[in-house]
């Protein structure tokens, strides 16, 4: 169910152990061959896909477009809420429905830059609900809910194999010039095992990070059934949870 096409007496009715799904993107530079909304997008199609066979077990919010991204702020067209007002956005957005009574509640997330922030608010909202045996709070990005194989990249990067394939699926009209020709820009972080501090066009001359040379439609069309599907057996596990355990 979408909850933007409910009434609120409709909302009310939805029994509270039904999962709520939060679904949040961002909007952001997407290299020079995607278009900065990509993120949502890609979520957006994940969460279409999903509802279609989920139905009823489910209730979606609707997708939170505006996400951490202050990384990309160097290239024009980024739109990003500073970190510390995502953090409170993001908790605003759950308690929503934790006051009307829903007891399980699931950030999905479509943006790397979302990841830090969102934990935190699942980690803060459960600290503050200490008392609450009946509340499930989760977190996690649509990619980590399946384990693509056969890619040239074997992880989510940034306007890459993966986003670019997907792309070419839900609006290939927006995907700009000749991608065969964009060079890999390899993922990962320097000085491991430490996390550095780190900006956008420290890593990435263009604002990609992947390899988007490999991208095709074939490819994007396997990803998003396998992200989706993903999403599906994801939420029918949050609908099995017996309410009060830790497994």
């Amino acid at each position: 169910m979408y909850a933007a096409n409910l009434t609120w007496q409709q909302v009310q009715a939805i029994p509270k152990s039904t999962p709520v799904i939060l679904p949040i993107a961002a909007v952001e530079q997407h290299g020079h061959h995607l278009p900065v909304y990509t993120d949502s997008f890609l979520l957006g199609e994940v969460v279409r896909r999903a509802e279609g066979v989920l139905g009823a077990e489910a209730l979606f919010a609707p997708l939170q477009w505006l996400g951490n991204s202050h990384h990309h702020t160097d290239y024009p067209g980024t739109v990003s809420a500073p970190p510390r007002l995502y953090l409170d956005l993001l908790a605003a957005l759950a308690e929503n429905y934790l006051q009307h009574g829903f007891q399980r509640i699931y950030f999905l997330n479509g943006h790397g830059g979302n990841i830090v922030p969102a934990k935190q608010v699942v980690f803060e909202l459960r600290q503050q609900y200490r008392q609450r045996q009946d509340l499930l709070l989760l977190f996690s990005s649509y990619w980590d809910l399946a384990a693509p194989a056969g890619y040239e990249q074997n992880y989510m990067g940034h306007a890459c194999e993966w986003e670019t394939s997907m792309m070419m699926v839900i609006a290939p009209g927006l995907v700009q010039g000749d991608v065969t020709q964009l060079a890999d820009v390899p993922n990962g972080y320097a000085f491991d095992p430490a996390y550095r501090g780190w900006i956008t066009k420290e890593r990435t001359p263009t604002g990609h990070i992947g390899s988007p040379r490999f991208a095709s439609p074939e490819k994007g069309e396997a990803l998003l059934g396998q992200f989706s599907q993903g999403v599906v057996d994801f939420v029918r596990r949050m609908a099995a949870w017996d309410g009060h355990s830790w497994l």
